[in-house]
């Protein structure tokens, strides 16, 4: 057994793994008691749309019906109401809304119909506004003067194609309710400095804290054993594995994997994609087959392959 998986063995038997409270150790130039140094961008860049869109289906109603005049026996109404009656018309429950994000109580009317329609000029038809306020309802008291740059960094820098802005947005909603300059660009600057360029491919990270997600995932495997190096590559080959959970998803499945399995540690660098894989119904059932059966698999082929293929693998051994 190597020294990473006797690193990681010890760990285990002393309740679980350790976890570095500060993500220096790592990667200096990024130390909490710092300001995050990254290149500047003298040039104010124009909000540019690409020339061409898709375009709304026909039979699509607008996103923002007009408001209906207040009924003339109780004069006009109240703001509040108005606001209520509004996000009804387009789909969206005002007290559950609120519920999720209060600010939206005290946020003016013209804000919100201009998120709104700002949102249908992008050709987001009702049904995407709707989802995309259930899962990220600050776009409805984001000034579009604070929307319309994220848009632009994501088209211009990230290198979005306009054809697939869309996508992006309905893929991560919380990427509209982040700050280009404290957030987008920072996570941007941090991903390609660990050798991951193509960010266009991996926007959904784009909206991660780096010093309270990314590193904290990168310390984990260094706990381990790995090396900064080997640990940066995992994430290059696989970066979704920002996304995994510490609690929920990398610790349990690295006890099993180092436990049950007792396998090489050095197979998770080439193979980081075995933590997106489910450990009740795929790592665990394949493992113990081939337990069974006395064979052991490579990583790629004990997951990866379809199961009539992993099926026919294990045929010579029937």
């Amino acid at each position: 057994m190597n020294t990473m998986q006797d690193t990681a063995l010890h760990l285990l038997s002393n309740g679980g793994f350790l976890h570095h409270s500060s993500p220096s150790s790592l990667f200096p130039s990024l130390s909490r008691s710092r300001t995050l140094q990254f290149p500047t961008i003298n040039a104010k860049i124009a909000f540019i749309l690409p020339s061409k869109l898709p375009s709304r289906a026909p039979d699509i109603p607008p996103l923002s019906p007009p408001l209906p005049p207040p009924p003339s026996h109780s004069g006009s109404r109240s703001e509040f109401q108005e606001k209520m009656l509004f996000l009804d018309s387009i789909g969206i429950d005002f007290l559950s809304v609120i519920k999720d994000h209060p600010p939206v109580a005290t946020a003016s009317l013209a804000d919100i119909r201009s998120a709104v329609d700002f949102m249908t000029s992008m050709n987001f038809t009702a049904v995407e506004f709707r989802r995309i306020v259930g899962m990220c309802p600050e776009i409805l008291t984001s000034r579009v003067s604070d929307i319309v740059p994220v848009f632009t960094f994501l088209l211009r820098e990230a290198r979005v194609d306009g054809s697939d802005i869309k996508r992006v947005i309905n893929r991560r909603p919380r990427l509209l309710a982040c700050s280009v300059k404290n957030r987008l660009r920072p996570t941007m600057y941090f991903l390609q400095s660990i050798g991951i360029s193509e960010v266009h491919k991996h926007t959904s990270l784009l909206s991660c804290s780096v010093e309270e997600k990314l590193i904290p995932r990168i310390e984990f495997f260094e706990n381990l054993g790995f090396s900064r190096r080997d640990a940066v590559i995992m994430f290059r080959r696989f970066p979704q594995l920002f996304c995994c959970s510490i609690k929920e998803n990398l610790e349990p499945k690295l006890n099993y994997f180092v436990v049950e399995m007792g396998r090489e540690l050095k197979e998770l660098k080439e193979f980081p994609h075995y933590f997106s894989f489910s450990l009740e119904n795929r790592i665990k059932p394949r493992h113990q087959i081939c337990v069974e059966k006395g064979v052991c698999f490579p990583l790629p082929v004990l997951l990866k392959t379809s199961e009539m293929k992993f099926r026919e693998k294990l045929e010579p051994w029937e």
